[in-house]
């Protein structure tokens, strides 16, 4: 009894073979190898039960392969990248402006490098096409520039805006002695401005930006309301530059200026349409008693 408890009531011999057989192994552009399946010898009680596995072996050439395509897809895509990038057609028109403007005006630029004086001011729309700087002329360093959308100069009790602050700091700081606002044709802030309903009530930023042009608005109505919508707006757009004009006399400090010969106001008006400009001078005369205060002089066209 005890010799039958020693005695297991079954024995199993659990061995693995393998074998590798070269016809059934993948080419070397594979990224995998197969062996042939190995089999496991399972006795139990003298019998015999075999099972078969697939054992996947990874090759290492491949790897190899794939890094090698994933290094090319990485270099395609930065390149692609680079073709895409708007900042590679700014690199030479620098690189130009520094070679053929800064370096043959060495002295003007480190002079400017240690303060500015400008004799202008120019507030003009920001709108792609219109650049003062382009249509004018202006080099570096004779305009203090602000460009907003439609052009517009808020009144002195509308509040703190980037315009007002340009203003502040031109007049009281940089003393300018002109200011020249800037309209321009097919303004999309005009066009916004003369679209608008009386009984829409929707806010957005630039609708209650344009309407401090409305004086502008109501001007054009009353004067060319007849006329199509289009020409309403031309009118409107050298119309808002007068309102800005007037806005700017709101401004106790440019008024006291204007009043002391110190400072002139100016308006102006490009036509892209036919490159073309035309220039006025607003004439204020505080003390006078009966009639407009304001005048034009000056007015020329530049075509």
């Amino acid at each position: 009894m005890a010799s039958f408890l020693r005695t297991p009531l079954f024995s199993v011999d659990l061995s693995i073979s393998s074998r590798i057989d070269d016809s059934l192994r993948m080419s070397a552009s594979s990224s995998l190898r197969v062996r042939r399946p190995g089999t496991a010898d399972l006795k139990v009680s003298g019998s015999v039960k075999r099972n078969t596995c697939l054992i996947v072996q990874a090759s290492k050439e491949p790897l190899e392969l794939t890094r090698e395509l994933r290094e090319k897809q990485k270099t395609t895509f930065e390149e692609k990248n680079d073709e895409l990038d708007p900042f590679e057609e700014l690199k030479p028109r620098f690189l130009n402006f520094k070679k053929r403007v800064y370096l043959e005006n060495l002295d003007h630029y480190q002079n400017l490098a240690e303060g500015q004086a400008p004799k202008f001011m120019v507030i003009a729309c920001a709108d792609s096409r219109v650049c003062p700087s382009n249509i004018l002329g202006f080099q570096a360093g004779e305009a203090f520039t602000v460009r907003n959308v439609a052009n517009l100069v808020p009144p002195f009790q509308h509040g703190a805006s980037e315009v007002n602050a340009g203003l502040e700091f031109a007049v009281n700081s940089l003393q300018v002695a002109n200011i020249l606002v800037v309209g321009h044709s097919r303004c999309g802030g005009i066009r916004a401005l003369m679209s608008m309903k009386r009984d829409d009530d929707t806010r957005s930023f630039i609708r209650d930006w344009v309407s401090i042009g409305k004086t502008a608005r109501l001007s054009t109505e009353a004067a060319a309301g007849n006329l199509s919508f289009e020409k309403q707006c031309k009118h409107c757009e050298k119309e808002s530059v007068n309102t800005s004009l007037l806005n700017l006399l709101t401004y106790p400090w440019i008024e006291e200026r204007v009043n002391e010969g110190t400072l002139s106001l100016h308006g102006g008006y490009y036509d892209f349409t036919d490159c073309s400009f035309e220039k006025w001078t607003l004439v204020y005369r505080q003390c006078l008693q009966g009639g407009s205060k304001y005048s034009i002089k000056n007015r020329s066209f530049w075509s």
